[in-house]
């Protein structure tokens, strides 16, 4: 339900893109200017915006329009094929499900193609760190023999995990991260999230739009309250149950890396708490008495330098 949302609210025009007006920019200019590059790598954490802007991209080269200022124009018959995910000249392949030599070897033997139906035909690519050495060995011959024809999307969240070779042949495309305030405003206005749960999701979602959709279901509500019952037996020195936290570890990755933003939420909010004796400022106001606990039991720096290492984890966990 809420990858469906996701797809629902997915920008049709460059600007209804949020918080990433330095990409749009760019991209605009190079469709204005009819020097669009041949293969670009936009990288970023997920959720970010970078398949919507992919998408913008496959559709603008291929518009119809007239005034290049104003493709995409989501009115003539390729940017409406685009969006009813009927245009044939765009191809969108998840890197994760097709990792092995042969897919991408059928990808470079398929690109030599000219479009069918547009002036592009536009491969997007979607977490492209996952294929194999073999695989990037393939995709490699592409890029190293690019066609006026074909444009090249490759996205990625570790671009850190591609090759030298595959990053020094593509044009690099950097999405940040969606700031609290923005995101909060995106679920309320466009999504109809309430907007104290809105608050809390975005403090979760590390400026990810997807994270906090998919977080915006019962198992989430279900997952927080393991997470904060192990901080409160941690808080009063209570043994630990091994079990549970096991449990807890061998969620996945992504899981873990929501669980630790659920733990630091909680103690910037004893920070603020600490500060301002305050509780309608906190993330999780519906648990005053364990913000209240930590905020007297721990120092501000103590809190502070816990926040630190908590952040530290979780950036070993993104690229573990």
């Amino acid at each position: 339900m809420s990858q469906a949302l996701y797809r629902k609210w997915r920008p049709l025009g460059w600007d209804e893109v949020v918080s990433q007006e330095h990409v749009i920019q760019t991209l605009k200019n190079a469709v204005a200017a009819d020097r669009v590059a041949h293969a670009y790598l936009f990288s970023g954490p997920r959720g970010t915006g970078k398949t919507t802007a992919a998408r913008l991209l496959a559709k603008a080269v291929n518009c119809l329009a007239e005034d290049k200022t104003r493709r995409p124009c989501n009115q003539c018959a390729h940017c409406v094929a685009v969006n009813e995910n009927r245009f044939m000249d765009l191809i969108e392949i998840d890197a994760a499900s097709n990792t092995s030599v042969e897919d991408v070897r059928d990808l470079r033997d398929k690109i030599n193609f000219a479009p069918s139906q547009g002036r592009y035909k536009v491969y997007i690519i979607d977490e492209v760190h996952m294929l194999s050495v073999a695989a990037f060995n393939a995709l490699l011959k592409t890029l190293e023999e690019p066609s006026s024809a074909n444009l090249l999307i490759l996205i990625s969240s570790r671009p850190d995990a591609l090759p030298l070779t595959i990053l020094s042949r593509c044009l690099r495309v950097r999405f940040n991260p969606l700031p609290e305030q923005i995101m909060i405003r995106v679920l309320v206005e466009k999504l109809g999230i309430e907007s104290q749960k809105a608050a809390l999701l975005a403090a979760l979602a590390g400026g990810s739009v997807k994270r906090a959709l998919e977080m915006d279901d019962e198992e989430t509500v279900t997952f927080r309250s393991e997470v904060l019952s192990l901080l409160a037996a941690a808080k009063n020195d209570e043994p630990f149950n091994l079990l549970r936290l096991a449990s807890f570890l061998n969620q996945g990755k992504d899981k873990v890396a929501v669980g630790l933003e659920i733990i630091n939420s909680c103690f910037r909010d004893a920070l603020v708490y600490k500060e301002t004796g305050e509780t309608r400022k906190l993330i999780n106001q519906d648990k005053p008495s364990l913000i209240e606990a930590f905020s007297r039991r721990l120092s501000g720096q103590e809190l502070l330098h816990n926040v630190d290492v908590v952040e530290e984890a979780a950036r070993n966990i993104e690229h573990n």
